[in-house]
């Protein structure tokens, strides 16, 4: 029976309870402990960096060459708080049930009430370390919406807020270094895991530029990896974005959960063609101003400037009059699929639909002839004034839309689709955030825990940094508080001996096979199979396939993938190779879980089970559980932690 260790009491007090009388290990003790830190994006550098100020030794890695260049500087819209700065009525309890209800009641109430809670600490934080919040006019942080609420609670810094949140974590990060409490290890990758007697006790990791294999100890690890959105091939994630680290801990004893929980992200620039490796995300923000429509007329092919008003079909305004265009992804994401595989989709493709700006260019440019007391101008004035207001609040993102495309976004509606973007499943973690492994912690995207089915938009920042910042300083020294006794572990130790094998061994059969097809190929099968039959829509029939598909690709893999260059040396089609290899296994998984869950809930959408209008049909009775998967070698085992909910009343989501 999986051990979730919620403390007692009402839910509002848990978390301050659980604070007050959690076991500490005192400053001289502190300076004994190691800890590693694997991953150093916004989990990561303020873990890193927050354990590093109290006195912990700390070993931080990352396979790129700086902690600057993680994943989380794509991040473009903004991080929700509940400050209520705009006394719209937010609170910690909105934003609460905000988070439950987007994640369709598939998330575990402690956790995310906590993140709630220490929400409005990270606001604190932030503007302390000079992270440059947008402003009012009058100096008071400004606040935008985003999809699934009703209230203005996201705070942002143009279209690059985690570029911004993550520049203050990596100045935290680099005053320990500094100090000599951090110790940074870029160009290394975690490809191992070690344990002794029951607890991880180190990794083996790559020197990515050497190509050699590295012992280090930790009384504890810390995965902050990011998420597998990359298993798809196609995703707005960094090309680097990897599950391998976490893969490694599963296949030693840590549960993966809910692996079939992905989430599509509504608002990307449509694919292409074949050539691409990569999709970029059009920040959730412009869902803010811009309206969604595709045209009345299937198959209209006018360009968009010359369809009338009258001839457009604003379909999530129609469908969710109570939200519009800010429901949550998956529901955005899937209508937009509705429209286009019913013959609506718009471009040369006909996978698109429109995000126009033309209606938020007049809104803005009339309020500014007001606030400038103009008096009567011209409606070329007022469209000019409106795009000034739009460059200031988006900009960057339209200059990006512009150098891709070709096309200007203030003049012509933009067109969108929806792409892969986050993974809500990971290692299963306890309220502590520790995994099933004991000394081994999961944080930010890399864990399971505050989601559900579904993230809300501006809500993966605000996880990372709470794990980071405020909850991992905690749990950790209650860990830690029993291992003051425990000396550091010689490198030379079996374990780590048997581990630098393994690593070894796998590597050098990767290098030996020697076959005729490219990596790269055999990601991009699997990125097909996965998000053909297991992406937005997905069916028994289809999972089945996938599962006997992926399983034959895995066969084909080792036996006729070829790996160019030397073990010895730089070589990213190794590296490249090691990760594909796990997205392959955890392909298989995820599948595996989609045919299991038999309903469907947030991102997790089954086309056998749905209301009549469309929506997501989920089945409390039999499937209110996180489902978490045991790695068995050969195979899987389910565990189950059934959802207790105290305060939310679980009932079928409406955004009408």
């Amino acid at each position: 029976m999986l051990d979730s260790k919620i403390p007692a009491g009402p839910l509002d007090s848990k978390w301050t309870n659980y604070k007050g009388n959690v076991k500490l290990v005192n400053p001289a003790n502190k300076r004994k402990l190691e800890v590693i830190v694997v991953g150093t994006g916004l989990a990561g550098s303020s873990a890193a960096a927050s354990l590093g100020e109290m006195g912990y030794k700390v070993k931080a890695f990352c396979f790129q060459d700086s902690p600057r260049r993680a994943h989380s500087i794509a991040a473009q819209g903004g991080i929700n708080a509940a400050k209520n700065y705009q006394n719209d009525a937010d609170s910690v309890y909105r934003l609460f049930y905000d988070t439950i209800k987007g994640g369709d009641y598939r998330a575990r109430e402690a956790n995310v009430h906590r993140l709630a809670e220490v929400s409005t600490n990270i606001i604190d934080q932030c503007v302390a370390q000079g992270v440059p919040f947008a402003r009012e006019y009058g100096g008071l942080l400004s606040n935008r919406s985003f999809g699934g609420t009703q209230v203005q609670r996201t705070f942002y810094a143009a279209g690059q807020t985690g570029q911004q949140l993550l520049i203050g974590a990596y100045q935290a990060l680099e005053r320990q270094v500094a100090l000599g409490t951090v110790t940074m290890y870029s160009r290394h990758e975690m490809v191992e895991l070690v344990i002794i007697d029951g607890k991880a006790r180190g990794i083996i990791a790559r020197n990515l530029v050497t190509g050699e294999l590295e012992r280090h100890f930790g009384h504890a690890v810390l995965l902050c990896t990011g998420g597998y959105g990359n298993v798809f091939y196609l995703s707005t994630n960094a090309m680097g974005s990897n599950v391998t680290a976490a893969w490694k801990a599963h296949k030693q004893g840590a549960y993966f959960a809910n692996p079939c929980f992905t989430q599509i992200h509504p608002t990307c620039i449509p694919v292409s063609g074949d050539h691409q490796s990569k999709l970029t995300l059009m920040s959730e923000s412009l869902r803010n101003d811009g309206r969604i429509w595709v045209p009345v007329k299937k198959g209209d092919n006018r360009p968009a400037n010359e369809i009338p008003e009258e001839e457009r079909d604003y379909y999530l305004e129609r469908r969710y009059p109570a939200f519009g265009n800010l429901v949550p992804r998956d529901v955005a994401s899937r209508a937009a699929k509705e429209r286009c595989d019913a013959g609506y989709g718009v471009g040369s493709s006909k996978q698109a639909v429109y995000l126009d700006y033309a209606a938020a260019i007049q809104r803005y440019g009339k309020a500014e002839v007001s606030k400038r007391n103009l008096g009567n101008v011209s409606t070329e004035m007022v469209t000019q004034l409106g795009k000034e207001v739009v460059k200031e609040k988006y900009g960057n993102l339209f200059d990006m839309y512009a150098k891709i495309t070709g096309e200007n976004p203030y003049e012509v509606p933009m067109r969108i689709y929806p792409a892969v973007h986050y993974t809500m499943g990971g290692l299963w973690v306890d309220y502590e955030l520790k995994t099933t492994i004991d000394g081994l912690y999961a944080l930010g995207e890399a864990n399971f825990s505050d989601h559900g089915a579904n993230r809300l938009g501006a809500s993966a920042l605000m996880q990372g940094l709470a794990d980071g910042y405020f909850v991992i300083p905690y749990t950790l020294g209650n860990y830690l508080a029993e291992d003051i006794r425990t000396q550091s572990i010689a490198t030379d130790h079996p374990a780590f001996v048997e581990a630098e094998k393994k690593a070894s061994d796998r590597i050098s059969r990767l290098m030996s096979i020697q076959g005729k097809q490219t990596v790269e190929s055999f990601h991009k099968r699997l990125g097909k199979i996965i998000w053909d039959k297991c992406g937005m829509a997905r069916s028994e029939e289809g999972l089945k396939q996938a599962i006997e598909e992926v399983q034959a690709l895995k066969a084909e893999f080792w036996s006729d993938v070829r790996i160019p260059g030397k073990i010895n040396g730089m070589n990213p089609e190794l590296d490249k190779a090691g990760r594909v290899a796990d997205f392959i296994e955890l392909g298989e998984l995820m599948c595996l879980d989609a045919l299991e869950r038999n309903e469907s809930c947030g991102g997790h959408f089954r086309e056998e089970y749905q209301t009549p209008d469309g929506e997501a049909l989920r089945d409390d009775q039999n499937y209110m559980y996180v489902a978490a998967w045991e790695n068995k070698g050969e195979g899987w085992e389910l565990h189950k932690e059934p959802l207790n909910y105290e305060i939310v009343k679980p009932s079928q989501r409406s955004y009408k």
